[in-house]
């Protein structure tokens, strides 16, 4: 495993590791909020993130209960995440521990 220094890790500007993770966290956080938008409020406020691996968009949610109920909305979402320029092909459910 490779060893990194924590100030290279940390380097402010374009390009630094820092800088990618911040990018990714902004990313993750307005797909979740364009996703909550086409939810209704109860279950929107049980949606805690999403994100997209390999075609899939995974969201992470409360509890198994609204895990299910968001299964039933995956075609909608879905949808909204393919407006918002997110090329996924399918949905996972999973609920946080």
């Amino acid at each position: 495993m490779t060893v990194t220094r924590l100030d290279k890790l940390l380097k402010p500007g374009p390009g630094g590791r820092l800088e990618k993770i911040i990018q990714r966290a902004q990313d993750m956080q307005d797909l979740t909020g364009r996703l909550r938008a086409v939810l209704d409020d109860e279950l929107a406020d049980a949606l805690l993130a999403a994100n997209v691996r390999d075609g899939e968009l995974v969201l992470v949610c409360t509890s198994s209960a609204w895990a299910s109920r968001l299964r039933f909305e995956s075609e909608a979402l879905l949808a909204a995440a393919r407006a918002a320029g997110v090329e996924a092909t399918r949905c996972q459910v999973r609920v946080a521990r």
